[in-house]
């Protein structure tokens, strides 16, 4: 999807922000690791749509709740980023590795003032970001795909393709789309 120019946020957007990032910082955070239903509560309340059984953990950040998706089962590790301008998605027993950073935004160079871009991000189910991968905006990995570690995705990902490298290019392929209940996802 091509990205699309944002206005800048209304006050009411900023005090949005500035009281989650309190709720963040305040219970979220601190939170023990085992305690996700308590962050998925915290997560829904503030517009994110959590499913069942998923596991965010305390030091992932998450820009703006009201613009993410958590399928049931899936994982968002320790220290991992999803810079949420616009929709993040993971569909259902997905992973994102610890520090991957899911990034929806970006400026427009060409343009006068480098206006802010963004475009929506999916995860497909039991699709798996690796440890300190990079999503770019507009991207969409594919049911079972799998982005390596450190790998730069600038581009959509094809069902059961393994993705590394900066920029990301396919090296392999996998099956982790025919596990429809999450049993052999990645870190599970």
């Amino acid at each position: 999807m091509r990205p699309q120019v944002i206005p800048h946020p209304s006050l009411g957007d900023k005090l949005r922000r500035a009281v989650w990032n309190a709720v963040w910082l305040l219970l979220y955070r601190p939170s023990p690791i085992p305690l996700h239903a308590l962050r998925r509560l915290l997560l829904r309340l503030f517009g994110a749509s959590i499913g069942a059984g998923a596991r965010p953990y305390p030091s992932a950040r998450i820009w703006a709740p009201w613009n993410f998706e958590m399928g049931a089962g899936s994982t968002l590790g320790p220290h991992s980023e999803i810079y949420s301008v616009a929709r993040v998605t993971l569909g259902p027993w997905s992973v994102v590795s610890q520090r991957a950073y899911l990034c929806t935004a970006s400026h427009d160079i060409h343009a006068p003032g480098f206006a802010l871009t963004a475009a929506p991000i999916a995860i497909g189910r039991n699709a798996w970001v690796a440890a300190d991968a990079f999503i770019g905006p507009g991207v969409t990995l594919a049911d079972g795909a799998v982005a390596a570690a450190r790998a730069v995705v600038i581009k959509d990902v094809a069902r059961n393709t393994i993705v590394g490298g900066n920029p990301a290019v396919p090296v392999g392929e996998c099956g982790l789309s025919d596990f429809a209940d999450g049993s052999m996802r990645p870190g599970g």
